[in-house]
């Protein structure tokens, strides 16, 4: 099994080098580094699939968690595609990594589209672990990580669509969120996010060597709580909104939801 393990691994970051091959092409068209996330939730739904076809044909379980990933994945890309169109503009971060890096740019950013695309090959491990079960039927595990997802994907859902109601009212700009989920979490949307991940792992844990599942759901907390997440969402919010985000991040907490504090007004 291990053996397979890795010779489709390989197939899957041959696959994933050359979709990020193509986008890196296209992002040299469109100046516009921001479709890389595009591709990278994209990429992700490919492998769950691509090792469903190839390992899996028949089982039940595979298909389901491809169909999983797929939907989680296309409404993400979805998402993430309908802000690229209606902003029209690249995103600060990589508006800022250009600033940085200054010379060879295209070079620079291709390493970085090479990097995000050997990111899903290792996130996809639980997709081929489930792949390679041979076993009949579903079981406890499986069901359990379904029912994590779905709860997941409902909670990422309302917390975007409570968080773009707030910014159409032209009466809140400026203002910080705090409606629903956001009054408990400063960001419900990349708990839940990070909350799919954990359904990934608990369904992988139905399969042999299905532990090797929870690296995933550590290194995508990792990212969100340390590198891209967390950090450079609040830095903007605080240059933007000044105290009125600082004092959202003294009485909310900034992942896990949680019962918010009150500071008194006095």
């Amino acid at each position: 099994m291990l053996q397979t393990f890795w010779i489709y691994t390989g197939y899957g970051a041959l696959a994933m080098f050359l979709l990020f091959s193509l986008l890196w092409l296209l992002h040299l068209k469109l100046r516009n580094a921001s479709i890389v996330d595009v591709g990278w939730s994209t990429g992700l739904a490919v492998l769950a699939g691509g090792y469903a076809w190839a390992l899996a044909p028949e089982q039940p379980r595979a298909w389901l968690l491809a169909a999983m990933v797929a939907i989680w994945g296309g409404r993400l890309a979805g998402y993430l595609a309908l802000r690229i169109y209606r902003e029209g503009h690249e995103e600060g971060r990589y508006v800022r990594l250009r600033a940085s890096w200054q010379t060879n740019i295209p070079a620079k950013f291709f390493a970085f589209y090479q990097a995000q695309a050997m990111l899903d090959v290792v996130l996809a491990a639980p997709f081929l672990l489930v792949a390679l079960n041979k076993a009949p039927g579903l079981g406890l595990w499986e069901m359990l990580g379904a029912a994590i997802w779905l709860t997941a994907v409902c909670g990422e859902s309302v917390a975007d669509q409570q968080l773009a109601a707030f910014k159409s009212d032209p009466n809140n700009r400026g203002k910080v969120c705090r409606r629903g989920l956001w009054a408990w979490s400063r960001h419900p949307n990349y708990f839940f996010e990070w909350l799919i991940w954990v359904a990934f792992a608990v369904f992988a844990c139905g399969s042999p060597w299905g532990w090797l599942g929870w690296l995933s759901p550590i290194l995508m907390l990792h990212f969100i709580w340390n590198v891209t997440g967390i950090p450079a969402t609040e830095e903007q919010a605080v240059s933007t909104k000044g105290e009125a985000y600082r004092r959202y991040q003294r009485e909310t907490s900034a992942f896990f939801p949680w019962f918010p504090k009150r500071e008194s007004s006095v």
